[in-house]
């Protein structure tokens, strides 16, 4: 993978690309960053340059011999580990096991998550893990000779999933052979070996901006530009969110929200029956319900936002902007802040299986009550 090919975060490539070039590149480098922000696609692509017969300024060439087969992720010098299952009772699975499959993987998910790698894998309910064989694997591995890098390069995927049995790396992380790097790539530092934690040199990695993954959307996925903001919006810096809100939803999330407002301030009662049906029909599901109140949210955060920042800064449309500007003058911040914890609460319910059409119905009642300003009436 290339960095061109890597969504954004232009930030962490420069400091890649600045730490080869002045020849201070750590041995041994954690890369945290937060789910779909493009941990693995960063270190994938950093490997390439690493191994590149031919870099540029800012970039691998993409054209010579290592560069062709760590771009299939066959070079002989960059290995890889991740959590794995045992294939049948009893087995001691290693990474290699499944080297055919995790190549197809990244190349389809890039930005893909555990679960998503599990599941690829057939794990189902299985716990995936990073063995106290796979460990002894890696210190063989690494202590043969390169075959045609300079570097000997161990990409570590997850290291959430190593456990005590991680120790058995310390020797090799502390003294490694020459030109060994280790890159672990994590999203949950609190998860991570303290003793291994310590020994590695971190490298923060934020969530995507909206206006990269809108970007992304267009550009890769052939979203239309409203749909694209729509979901870069929700998807709160998580790319891998964003490609599965675009591809499971097509519910425009702003009319919707439109509509069930219109009913509310007229008192239209049909309309808002109507609404309810709708919102808590099997065609928009659980997932569509959840996505839109995470958009409402984002609504109600923009009419505070709108009060200390110019509207271009905000990602929305016009027709957002211009909604939400209505909004800031319907509603106070307290009654802003009122409406965000009945959203947070419903989201809650509905990730518990709640009945889609009474809760909706409920949150209609109190936000009546919370516009006219009035106590909300006691939850039973």
């Amino acid at each position: 993978m290339l960095f061109s090919q890597v969504i954004g975060q232009q930030n962490v490539k420069h400091q890649l690309l600045s730490a080869v070039t002045n020849q201070r590149t750590s041995h041994a480098m954690l890369f945290l960053a937060p789910q779909g922000a493009g941990g693995l696609a960063l270190a994938l692509a950093f490997t390439q340059f690493l191994v590149c017969e031919n870099k540029q300024e800012t970039d691998a060439c993409g054209k010579c011999s290592a560069c062709i087969k760590a771009r299939q992720y066959i070079h002989p010098d960059i290995h890889f580990s991740y959590p794995v299952i045992p294939r049948k009772a009893g087995d001691k699975p290693l990474s290699t096991d499944y080297v055919a499959e995790w190549r197809e993987f990244i190349a389809q998910q890039p930005y893909g998550s555990t679960y998503d790698w599990l599941q690829f894998i057939g794990a189902e309910n299985k716990q995936g893990n990073i063995t106290a064989h796979e460990c002894q694997d890696i210190i063989r591995k690494l202590n043969l000779k390169s075959f045609e890098s300079e570097f000997k390069i161990l990409l570590m995927w997850m290291p959430e999933y190593l456990g005590n049995e991680g120790n058995r790396l310390l020797k090799l992380i502390e003294e490694p052979p020459a030109n060994t790097i280790f890159i672990l790539v994590a999203e949950n530092q609190e998860q991570i070996l303290a003793t291994i934690l310590s020994r590695l040199q971190l490298i923060r990695i934020n969530p995507l901006p909206v206006n990269d993954i809108k970007e992304a959307l267009i550009e890769r996925n052939g979203a239309n530009e409203q749909r694209a903001r729509q979901v870069a919006t929700i998807a709160s810096g998580n790319y891998r969110e964003a490609l599965y809100l675009l591809q499971h939803t097509d519910s425009d999330y702003h009319e919707m929200l439109r509509a069930w407002l219109n009913c509310i301030f007229l008192q239209n009662r049909q309309a808002q029956q109507e609404w309810v049906e709708m919102i808590s029909s099997a065609k928009i599901g659980r997932e569509n319900q959840k996505q839109f109140l995470r958009y409402f949210i984002n609504v109600l955060e923009h009419t505070i936002r709108l009060q200390f920042m110019d509207a271009g800064q905000l990602g929305f449309s016009p027709e957002e902007v211009d909604f939400a500007q209505k909004l800031q003058k319907l509603a106070n911040i307290q009654q802003v802040e009122q409406i965000m914890q009945i959203l947070d609460d419903a989201y809650y319910h509905i990730e518990r299986n709640a009945n889609g059409k009474i809760l909706f119905h409920a949150l209609s009642i109190k936000l009546q009550y919370i516009f006219k300003q009035m106590p909300l009436p006691i939850s039973a």
